[in-house]
């Protein structure tokens, strides 16, 4: 019998997810089938429910149902804590459901995809929002000198390094305490670039062969991404690796078989270049 997983959200038109996962089931040979549901905001657990009792074997949760799913979830892994969110929920054999956030090393291993190093590097991330709290733990695990956490309002900002201190060396700053400072890595997890706008950043912010990586993507380049050339940066990428990398985990986590992710990158790459 064909297995049951689901993408639930609320918009959910605009969903690769399951572009995402028919590539992966093919690749692997996997017999499954897997649907993008609408659920209006005040049903996300009644429909996770039925959607379980059902036979369903898993979900990917996205905006605005992450926070719900980590309270959902019977189960949580060490990066779903951590992050206080889950994306990705898995019936177990005993039946009960493990929820998962796969988002941070999904990003990661888009980043060593790439051949980018995190180990050593002073790295800054831009915003302090569920995306940036959904990274943390993945990054501080690939053991760079420094994590700094500049936001908007610096009180989000220090809550985050407060709440990741105990992993790594986590520092909080405002955009403009950034003047003066040099990172190798910059992140940007605003969701700026979706209206076209950038957060307020000085110059010079970047070290020689410096990377940037914007957690949005689209047909061009983004607004920060931009910028990141503008200032020097040597190495740039989208989200669009992370959304195929956070997909390629959840997959891993319902079938323990690791499909391969750069095939969907180039395909998705090219329609989005065709819609353009």
């Amino acid at each position: 019998m064909t297995d049951q997983y689901a993408v639930f959200g609320n918009p959910i038109n605009h969903s690769k997810s399951p572009a995402i996962h028919r590539q992966f089931a093919e690749q692997t040979g996997q017999d499954l089938h897997y649907a993008k549901q609408l659920v209006a905001e005040d049903a996300f657990v009644k429909t996770a429910q039925a959607f379980f009792s059902e036979g369903g074997k898993g979900l990917n949760v996205t905006i605005p149902f992450k926070v719900e799913a980590f309270q959902f979830a019977q189960q949580l892994t060490p990066r779903a804590e951590c992050a206080g969110a889950v994306n990705t929920l898995a019936i177990q054999a005993d039946g009960k459901i493990l929820g998962d956030n796969t988002d941070g090393i999904g990003m990661v291993h888009d980043m060593h995809n790439l051949g980018w190093e995190l180990r050593g590097k002073r790295i800054l991330v831009l915003g302090a929002g569920g995306a940036v709290r959904g990274i943390m733990q993945p990054v501080l695990a690939e053991y760079p000198t420094q994590v700094v956490i500049a936001n908007r309002t610096l009180s989000k900002a220090e809550e985050l390094a407060v709440h990741f201190h105990d992993l790594g060396d986590v520092q909080a700053r405002s955009f403009e305490q950034l003047a003066g400072e040099r990172f190798d890595v910059v992140i940007n997890g605003t969701s700026a670039s979706l209206s076209g706008d950038l957060p307020p950043l000085p110059t010079g912010l970047l070290n020689p062969n410096a990377s940037c990586y914007d957690l949005m993507y689209g047909a061009e380049p983004t607004v920060f991404l931009k910028w990141a050339a503008e200032q020097g940066a040597v190495k740039l990428a989208d989200g669009l690796g992370m959304l195929v990398g956070q997909a390629a985990e959840a997959f891993y986590v319902w079938r323990q078989i690791r499909p391969e992710v750069v095939p969907v990158i180039n395909a998705l790459r090219r329609q989005l270049s065709e819609k353009k």
